[in-house]
């Protein structure tokens, strides 16, 4: 009975984590100059209503993100669909600055946001012994989304306009996701728990963290600066590729054909490390995270040959496979389960909050002259000093006992 519903809960991690690409930066992106063209609006202006919308999703998150620590999973996956179906349909709807903003920020809030938080904090809460394989499984949906949208996308673009493609969506999701919940997770409650065995019982007895006493606890903000680290230089070097690519003289089929290294690898190395987290422990694992991040950057201050934008994203490719599933398991060691709700809604929060301050700071400092070989040293800077305070407290990172 345990494995059958232990599957089942790993399917509706990865089918709501697939359908949080709805609201992801590289789905949205897509539509990028279809709406552009129908609002007769700049990059520019584009890119502050989307900031700005993503930062007011992320304050959004922190309050509405902990109310899954007090609702029955499968009524707040169900209020989760109904707002993600919602904001897929208003989004067709789009004909002025003020309706782009309000989509923007219902896409950001209930894809990005509200769906991948209910996937990772249910497989968070619900698995013990296989956390870490579970959610890098769950994280695969995402990847996969990753791999077969922008094809289809792009697609039917060709033969239907993108506003009917926003509605078809939207009609899929309010058709396929309660019945899938249902299916998978109707039976699940706040104590159901992965069956382990009696010697395993000694993480049931970890103390329980708050989210105001996780805030008090220093060692969560030093995990947080290094944890925000890859979203934010990521997204920069994403939002921020064209101009990386000028910079360096590599050429716009080079970059693209460097961005398939990095979704192997990153695939790859999302799948190693659920493994590996069960072997070692997401604490053990967490001062290795950024360092593939920190030899791309220095990869990118010191090497301008065609073959270093290849050994460039692959390197973040593989930060970005550990990063994914440190960023949900690490939270559930330390602090528990019973809370992990709230705190996952404020981590969750930061991490989007940081990629709109990565694509601010990117363009702040492009504006002021800066070379991308500035650029990444201000980033490497940031990951040194974050990575330092993470080995000074990396003994200290251990759940407290009842």
């Amino acid at each position: 009975m345990f494995k059958s519903l232990n599957l089942k809960v790993i399917i509706f991690g990865f089918i709501f984590t697939f359908f949080s690409s709805f609201g992801q930066s590289f789905f949205l992106g897509l539509f990028n100059s279809s709406i552009r063209d129908t609002l007769s609006i700049t990059q520019g202006q584009f890119g502050s209503i989307y900031a700005f919308a993503t930062l007011l999703s992320s304050f959004l998150l922190i309050w509405v993100g902990k109310k899954i620590d007090d609702i029955n999973i499968f009524k707040f996956a169900f209020f989760v669909t109904l707002l993600l179906s919602f904001s897929c349909f208003f989004f067709s709807k789009i004909s002025s600055i003020t309706f782009l903003f309000i989509a923007i920020f219902l896409m950001r809030f209930s894809g990005q946001g509200m769906m991948s938080h209910t996937a990772t904090t249910t497989i968070s809460r619900y698995f013990i012994k296989s956390r870490g394989k579970a959610l890098s499984t769950c994280w695969f949906g995402l990847s996969t989304a990753e791999f077969i949208l922008p094809v289809l996308i792009v697609y039917l673009l060709t033969i239907t306009t993108w506003q009917n493609i926003w509605i078809s969506i939207s009609l899929l999701v309010l058709i396929f996701l309660p019945i899938t919940s249902f299916a998978l997770i109707k039976r699940l409650n706040f104590d159901s728990r992965e069956e382990i065995k009696n010697e395993e019982l000694k993480e049931k007895n970890i103390k329980q963290w708050n989210r105001i006493e996780v805030l008090k606890d220093y060692r969560f903000y030093i995990i947080c600066l290094n944890m925000l680290a890859m979203p934010w230089i990521a997204t920069g070097v994403f939002v921020y590729q064209s101009f990386i690519t000028e910079s360096k003289d590599w050429g716009t089929f080079v970059i693209a054909q460097s961005f398939m290294v990095y979704s192997v690898l990153s695939v790859v190395t999302l799948l190693i490390s659920g493994f590996l987290i069960d072997k070692f422990t997401s604490r053990r694992l967490l001062v290795f995270m950024n360092i593939p991040l920190m030899f791309s950057i220095v990869v990118l201050i010191f090497f301008n040959n065609t073959y270093s934008a290849f050994v460039f994203l692959g390197l973040i490719g593989i930060s970005n496979g550990f990063a994914n599933v440190l960023g949900s398991s690490t939270w559930a060691e330390i602090y528990g389960v019973k809370y992990i709700g709230s705190i996952k809604a404020l981590t969750t929060a930061l991490m989007v909050f940081s990629t709109a301050f990565g694509t601010a700071l990117f363009g702040f400092l492009i504006d002021k002259s800066f070379s991308i070989e500035g650029i990444a040293l201000v980033s490497l800077i940031y990951m040194s000093i974050s990575l330092i305070l993470l080995f000074l407290v990396k003994n200290k990172i251990n759940p407290k006992y009842i």
